[in-house]
Order: structure tokens, then sequence, then C-alpha cells
């Protein structure tokens, strides 16, 4: 008997390890990968692939069409569904050093506003690249919008860190870069006309683009300068801006720019965001009520939506007003946990500078200790991958060319109101090449600079704008 039970022991015991082998065969595959298919309430599983520039364009989802207010198709100036890039050359027109040191002088540029609370700043102070472009957010997404009567559609970099809107005008006295379409001629619009020097509206561009407006007979010419040295200078006018075949606003006030300079790719110009009494929130505050959205794609398209009511399932944290940056969107960041754990950073580190979100920087910058316990954590986890050199700002980088799909710790920002926002997994890996993927976050060199949630870490997230409500909100899934 006892001969017996031992051997239906060892055939148990062989069943079982045939069945775990099995098990394991399946989970790690030839290449030590992890399939996506095991349950991880702390890692995502993410295919090496999906990390590359792809050629396939989804297209605009019609559930987003169905949204009240204005929504605005969204594309990456460099994706694929874009109509200002080269299909056929995506991977070779996306230099990713470029972009992280366009994007470094953003954050630059931006810091600078609100440690001089406002006033505007010389490249002296700054010492940046002249003539990037990137304090405007141009190596990122566009809308397009109409502009004039009759209407010309004309495509415009959008971000919630600028307040005037502004485009290339005829004639360009003092030269204008290269655009896609036919520069905008205010003579053939019978809706056009400029704003007085005298006038109220001319005195409110002090604020709106920190610096002083000046006359050209007796009509407002606006001038607006970033940190890079880009600039955008004209007269200050009002035109009919159409947003949807329904919501056409009369007399909107813009700049209409006849001397401009910067790599701002092919777009006309830029659509001002910000909370100041000229952005285009203000400006059309009684159709929409100062609500916006908008969803940042990781690949195809993404929208901007004026107006929408906002996802059901979206979760909210209160908007604050910072009088360093009255235009900026700040928020209450209070913790981070990576893999699962409450990371031990002291609640000062967040409050010492702020936190603002923000449409044009790309990769998300933390205070010095906060960025380096996350860093810390990430490396912790990620000991399974190979190391890969930096690339540029970013530091911790992996060598992932042996692996079809990589388990990536969850990264969680936490805000006040017990709102989070869990970074999707296009927000977690920022990739050269399958050989150099790197964690998308930097740390500011001063514990003071404000910190500031980049559209890399907001990518796929319905991101909404309730600012008469003064709060904001994440939605899960918001371009799909």
């Amino acid at each position: 008997m006892a001969v017996c039970q031992n051997s239906i022991f060892h055939i148990f015991f062989l069943f079982s390890s045939l069945l775990f082998f099995s098990y394991l065969n399946k989970a790690y595959g030839t290449e030590g990968t992890f399939a996506s298919n095991i349950p991880h309430t702390y890692h995502h599983a993410i295919e090496i692939q999906s990390l590359l520039p792809t050629t396939t364009c989804s297209e605009f989802s019609s559930r987003h069409r169905g949204k009240k207010g204005a929504v605005l198709p969204m594309f990456n100036k460099n994706g694929p569904c874009s109509p200002l890039s080269n299909k056929d050359n995506i991977q070779k027109t996306i230099n990713h050093t470029q972009i992280l040191i366009q994007d470094q002088s953003r954050v630059h540029s931006i810091h600078s506003r609100i440690s001089k609370k406002g006033v505007s700043i010389t490249p002296e102070e700054v010492r940046l690249p002249a003539n990037s472009g990137s304090s405007l957010g141009t190596g990122n997404f566009f809308v397009t919008v109409g502009f004039g009567t009759p209407k010309k559609d004309l495509p415009v970099i959008f971000d919630t860190g600028s307040d005037l809107t502004w485009i290339q005008c005829q004639p360009c006295v003092g030269g204008c870069y290269p655009q896609r379409d036919p520069i905008f001629d205010p003579i053939k619009s019978s809706s056009y006309s400029n704003i007085s020097c005298s006038s109220i509206d001319c005195s409110q561009l002090r604020s709106g683009t920190g610096g002083s407006p000046s006359c050209s007979s007796s009509t407002c010419v606006y001038s607006i300068q970033y940190g890079d040295q880009s600039y955008s200078i004209g007269f200050f006018g009002q035109e009919t801006l159409t947003l949807s075949p329904t919501d056409a606003f009369p007399k909107f006030k813009f700049g209409c720019g006849q001397n401009n300079d910067g790599l701002f790719g092919k777009v006309a110009g830029l659509l001002g965001l910000g909370r100041d009494k000229i952005s285009i929130v203000s400006q059309t505050a009684l159709k929409y009520k100062k609500l916006f959205s908008y969803c940042i794609p990781a690949h195809s398209s993404g929208f901007l939506a004026l107006g929408a009511p906002p996802s059901t399932a979206a979760k909210f944290t209160p908007l604050l007003a910072d009088s360093r940056g009255p235009s900026f969107y700040f928020l209450n960041l209070q913790g981070i946990s990576v893999g699962g754990k409450n990371l031990a950073i002291s609640p000062s580190a967040f409050s010492v500078g702020g936190t603002i979100i923000d449409s044009g920087t790309v990769v998300t910058r933390l205070p010095p200790s906060a960025y380096s316990a996350v860093r810390t954590a990430f490396r912790q986890a990620m000991t399974t991958y190979p190391s890969a050199p930096a690339l540029s700002i970013l530091d911790t980088c992996y060598d992932l060319s042996g692996f079809k799909t990589v388990s990536i710790p969850k990264i969680l920002l936490h805000f006040a109101g017990g709102t989070d926002l869990d970074i999707p997994p296009t927000g977690l890996l920022f990739a050269q090449s399958t050989s150099q993927a790197c964690l998308p976050f930097a740390g500011n060199s001063d514990a003071g600079d404000v910190a500031i949630i980049g559209n890399k870490q907001q990518q796929t997230v319905e991101i909404i704008f309730d600012v008469a409500g003064g709060k904001l909100g994440f939605g899960p899934g918001g371009c799909s």
C-alpha cells in the first residue's frame, strides 16, 4: 500500500511540475518576455513595437463627433494621421534628441516666466538656443480652425501655456516662416478689423503676452517673444473664428502676425488656451462656459472639445490659482506611487514650487527629491532588463531589443481630492529605438521650480478643464 501511495505521489508531482513549466513557457516565451495575459495589478505588459512610430492611421472616432459643443480632431504634427507629415518617412522625421532639447527649452521658459511672475523675459536671461520654437510646443499637436469671411481653415498648435491666439498674416513685412497653407490675408476677409490703440482690448494685451502693446497709426500692435527667441509681431485685430458648422464667434480678438520666426513646422500659428481674458477659453465663455477638454493621441488622432460635457467616469481635483503664473493651470500634486508602493516623498517637495499641467511640455518634470525617488523605484522594478545609455535629459534607459513584451511598473500621480492619474503605458517609456527606451520623467534643477505634468504622461487620457468650476478631471480611455 505504501509503494502504491508513493507511486501516486510521484505521478501527481510529475503532473504538477509539467503544468507549472507549461505555465512558465506560456508566460515568458522563448525570449524571456512576459506575456500580456498574466494579470498584474501594479504592472503594465507592453509590446515593444507599440513604443515606436507607426505609419498606420486610425480614423477619428465617430463617438467624439456626437459630443455637444465644438469638437476638433487633433493630430501629432509628425503622426500618421497628420496632413502635415511625411507618412513614408515618419521614423526619420522624428528626432527624439531634438524633441527633448526643444522640450527643455520650453521648460526653462516656463520656469523663468513663473519665477519672474509673468514678466517678459529676454533671451540672455535664459540662454536658450535661438529660434527653436519649442516654447510654443510646436513639435507636438495641432487642430484646424476657421478664420475670416469667407472662412479659411488653418492648422494651429494648441497650447494651455499661452493666452494669445495668433496666425501669420499678409503682408509679411518682417518675414514669415514657411507654412503648408496660403498665409491669411485680412484684406480678403469682409469680417476683419484692426483694434484701436486707445481701446481697453489693447491694454489687456499686457497680461496676455507679457509685454506692452505699441501703436502704429493708432492701431494696436502686439509683440510676443518667448524664452528661446521665437516671436510673433503684428496687428491686434478682430475676426470671425469658426470652430464648428454651427459655432462661429464674430470679433474674436487675435494676433495677425506680419513678422514671425521660429521652427513652427507647417502650422499657421497658435491657439491660446490659458486663463487670461484674451485666451480662447475666456473669449468663448458665454457659449462654452469655460469648459474644454482634450485627448492627446499616442499614435493616431485625438480631439480638442470646447463646451462638451466630460466623461461620466472622470475623476476631478481642484484647479489652483497662483499669482506667479495666473494663466497656468496649477494642481495640488501630493504623492507618487511606483509599482503599487507609495514613495517616501516629503509633501513639501511638491508645495515649494507647485505643479502645473501643460499641453506643450513633452516630458514630466518633478522636484529633484521626487524624481530621485521615482527613478530609484523604477530601476529596482526593471532589474530584469539591460540598461542603455542616457538619451539627452533622460537618464534611465533600457536595451529592450531582445524582448517582444516587457513588464513595466505602473506609476500613479496622487492629487488632492483623492484623484489619481494612472499614467498610461505609452507614458512610461520614450523610445528612440528598441535598444534605447527611457523613463520619460526628469528632475528640475532647483527644488523651487514648478513641477510640470507633460503631454507624454497625458496621452490617451481625456483631460477636462472646468475652469469656471475650478476643477480638472481625468477620464480614462478618452481617445478611443
